[in-house]
Order: structure tokens, then C-alpha cells, then sequence
């Protein structure tokens, strides 16, 4: 028996004060309200309803039973319907990790628009450029720039591409001369990412050509804003992303350096545990962040709009 819904029909036919009109109410024959009551009762081991062939009234047991039969069958109701819009109130902490550079220079604004409908969410936004494990570290959700795990415990969801740029400020390129072919950058001063997995060799390809350079790193940062900041000091070409640069690139106070020469391309993806159910508000975070940057991500389209010009 489902108890519940035995109390359920229980209450309604102690309101309606009828099996017939509670049986239509509630979507059922009557014969099945019957069932229900009869079934309840045995449970109890009570009488509950008197029944004659002109009304139902409630036993003394019936009468004791309802005021705490109703106060159960509406808290069900209520845990059930809190459940099921469980989506719409999101709740409670949502803990994230993510690079420095594209957490300052981006995430830290989608992740403040997309709490503001949600007043009883707390992010806890970790900024760090270390390959964190996300499950050691009790992360919902990671933003990784390449740098995918081979793991079946992380779930991956593509969120933009991330594009390289070599750049520079017009005032060190005139005086130290600008590339002309990746060649060239073994004479330059060079802004080295220390997380590139390949050391200080830059890889290029251009039409099919690939070409390998092992660069001269006068300056070395795990922090890709560092490096930012250290290029528009004129310290030297830097090895960037366009959504750090592209404010700079599109001012002019940075210039793209070998810009028909491909860098690798990698890609901001959200990882996050595979093993769990992802929860309603990790899951909506990641369906806003993909209508964030999807299908160009906003900074690529800024410097699209700009060369169009």
C-alpha cells in the first residue's frame, strides 16, 4: 500500500464528506477510493469513516486522525514541489576554480551577472594557474585553458576556443625591430608562460609550414596578466590569449607580431566530477557560461569587428 496516498484520499473524502466526489476530484473510481480507505484503516488498525448510503462522516478515530493526516500529506506536497523547482532557487555555496588571467578578466563578471537573480547562491571563485585536481580540491566546476586530464572521473563541456597571440608594444618593436618570420624571435627579448607544456620552444605552422622556434625567455611568469603587464611596459614580445589581450590589441597599445603564423589552439572547457549528478546550479552555470562564449566568444568577435573596419 502507499500510505501516503491512502492519506491523501483519506483527506480528501474526509472534506468532500463523499467517496463518489472525492473519487472524481481526484481523478479515480470510486471503487479505488474504497480500496485506498479500507487499506488505510487495516494499516491503523482503526475505523476511520462512518459510511451510510446518504453521507460519509468521520470516526472518533477519523476526526483524531485528520488534523495530522492533512498537516503530513501537505509537507509531502511541499517537498515534493521543492524538488521539483529545485532549478529555479539556486542555493548555497558553488565553488570554482579557474586560471588567474581568465578569472580576473573574465569569469569574475559572467560569474557576478549570473548570481545576481540568485541572492542565496555563494560563489567561491579560487583563481590559480596550477593544474589543480578538481576532485582532491572539492571543486564544482574547474575552467581550464587546455591542459585536459586524461580521466574518466571529469566530465568536459567545451566552452570557447582560446587563441594564442604574440604581441608587443609599438615603442619596443621600433626599437628592437619587429619579426618577420618566427625565426627572427631568437634575437628578441621574449615573455615566456611557464605552463606551456613545451618549455621555451614556440611552435608556428602557416599554410601547412611548421616551424619550431626555442626562444630567448627574459622574462618568466606562471600568471599570464603578469607577463600582460610586463608587455605594456615594453619588456618584450609576449606569448598572450586574445581574451587577455584584445582591449590592448584592438587600442593599438599592443600589436599582434607574426600575425599569419597559426599559434596551437586551445580550449576553455568546464571539467567537473563525472561520477556525481550534476547539480542544478553547476549545470545552469555552464549552460550561461556557453551562451556566454559560444558560438565566438566575444573578445575573438571584438577584434573580428575591429580588422573588418
Amino acid at each position: 500500500m502507499d500510505q501516503l496516498r491512502a492519506m491523501e484520499i483519506f483527506v480528501e473524502v474526509a472534506r468532500q464528506r463523499s467517496f463518489s466526489e472525492a473519487a472524481r476530484r481526484l481523478g479515480l473510481s470510486r471503487a479505488m477510493v474504497s480500496k485506498h480507505i479500507l487499506q488505510l484503516e487495516e494499516k491503523l488498525n482503526a475505523r476511520l469513516l462512518h459510511r451510510s448510503t446518504r453521507e460519509v462522516s468521520l470516526t472518533d478515530a477519523g476526526q483524531a486522525y485528520l488534523a495530522p493526516c492533512e498537516a503530513a500529506v501537505r509537507q509531502a506536497q511541499e517537498a515534493a514541489r521543492i524538488v521539483a523547482h529545485a532549478g529555479d532557487t539556486l542555493a548555497g555555496p558553488l565553488r570554482i576554480q579557474a586560471p588567474s588571467s581568465f578569472g580576473v578578466t573574465w569569469l569574475a563578471d559572467a560569474l557576478a551577472r549570473f548570481s545576481l537573480p540568485h541572492p542565496q547562491l555563494t560563489p567561491l571563485l579560487h583563481v590559480d594557474d596550477a593544474l589543480l585536481d578538481p576532485i582532491a580540491h572539492g571543486f564544482d566546476l574547474t575552467i581550464r585553458v587546455g591542459g585536459i586530464p586524461d580521466s574518466r572521473a571529469l566530465a568536459i563541456r567545451p566552452l570557447a576556443p582560446c587563441r594564442a597571440v604574440l604581441c608587443a608594444t609599438p615603442a619596443y618593436l621600433q626599437r628592437h625591430g619587429t619579426p618577420r618570420e618566427p625565426g627572427d624571435l631568437a634575437v628578441h627579448r621574449c615573455l615566456h608562460f611557464s605552463h606551456l607544456t613545451d618549455g621555451t620552444a614556440w611552435h608556428f605552422e602557416r599554410a601547412g609550414e611548421r616551424r619550431t622556434v626555442h626562444v630567448n625567455a627574459t622574462f618568466t611568469s606562471n600568471n599570464g596578466l603578469v607577463l600582460h603587464h610586463a608587455a605594456l611596459q615594453d619588456a618584450g614580445i609576449v606569448y598572450s590569449t586574445t581574451f587577455l589581450a584584445w582591449r590592448e590589441l584592438q587600442a593599438g597599445t599592443l600589436v599582434a607580431v607574426l600575425p599569419d603564423w597559426q599559434l596551437p589552439l586551445n580550449h576553455l572547457s568546464a571539467l567537473y566530477p563525472a561520477s556525481s549528478r550534476l547539480s542544478p546550479k553547476v549545470r545552469k552555470l555552464i549552460d550561461f557560461l556557453v551562451a556566454e562564449y559560444q558560438p565566438v566568444p566575444p573578445w575573438d568577435a571584438a577584434l573580428v569587428l575591429e580588422h573588418e573596419r
